[in-house]
């Protein structure tokens, strides 16, 4: 699968899919530049008016409840059903599930009414949409909801996995992606990019970027994770002791800089099958 990921990120650089975003204000520039970054071509509509026809052109489709209101989630949902009439792939960033009713009403009615190629969350947002017990920290994941078997997350990815028949990714120390029958872990990255607001998010246009390349949902998603992972360690080894600002700034140099050769050399990645 390494060698497969290497390939797909000369896929993204050769067709530069067009990434459509509807995501929020807090990171909208950041995730325009990784989508850059890794090869791909973002842009950020939100206008209801305007979003399917945006989309009807786009390879794939980033929603993003980060910063949602009453306007954005229309904008959403008429993007997300006019990419499955295209059979655009729509990645899924359930931001803040768990923490408000209006949060929450909204990823239901996003996974009701729109067919999702990738859910990626949090361990607390994946649990709660997989309806297990979880506890939010606001848009990131609670320490209870962490466990140090990674056999509960897996079984956590499989459960939502299954329920939408999509592929569910929980980013975290150790990353899980699950189709509900593979189950992907990967070890690398840094803890240094849990203090970087958005990298969760610039992590699923990643995600986005990739599943614009391939109809393999689950190795976009390990590939989207596995990127921002890797850049992760290189730009900490770089960047990292000159403080956040250097190092967040290093994360999308590195994203930049990635070549098939690199995945191959430094990837940590186990295969399971259930």
């Amino acid at each position: 699968m390494v060698r497969q990921i290497a390939d797909l990120l000369k896929d993204v650089q050769h067709k530069k899919p067009l990434v459509h975003h509807i995501t929020n204000y807090v990171t909208v520039n950041d995730c325009a530049n990784v989508t850059l970054a890794i090869g791909a071509s973002p842009i950020m509509a939100d206008e209801v008016a305007e979003v399917a026809q945006i989309t009807s052109i786009s390879a794939s489709l980033v929603l993003n409840m980060g910063t949602s209101n009453q306007r954005t989630v229309k904008s959403m949902i008429a993007a997300g059903k006019e990419a499955n009439s295209q059979g655009i792939p729509v990645i899924f960033d359930p931001v803040g599930a768990g923490a408000s009713n209006l949060r929450n009403q909204t990823a239901k009615m996003i996974l009701k009414e729109i067919k999702c190629s990738v859910i990626r969350g949090n361990i607390s947002e994946i649990r709660y949409l997989a309806g297990e017990n979880a506890k939010t920290k606001g848009v990131d994941a609670s320490e209870s909801d962490f466990s140090d078997d990674i056999t509960e997350s897996i079984e956590v990815a499989k459960l939502l996995a299954k329920k939408y028949n999509c592929v569910v990714a929980i980013t975290g120390a150790t990353d899980i992606i699950s189709n509900g029958i593979q189950a992907i872990s990967i070890n690398n990255g840094h803890q240094m990019l849990g203090s970087i607001t958005g990298t969760g998010c610039m992590c699923t246009s990643l995600i986005a970027s990739f599943s614009g390349a391939t109809s393999n949902y689950l190795l976009a998603a390990a590939a989207g994770i596995l990127t921002m992972s890797i850049a992760g360690e290189i730009a900490f080894d770089r960047a990292g002791k000159a403080g956040l600002g250097s190092y967040h700034m290093a994360i999308i140099d590195e994203i930049s800089k990635l070549s098939d050769e690199t995945i191959c050399r430094r990837a940590t990645l186990n295969e399971t099958y259930h």
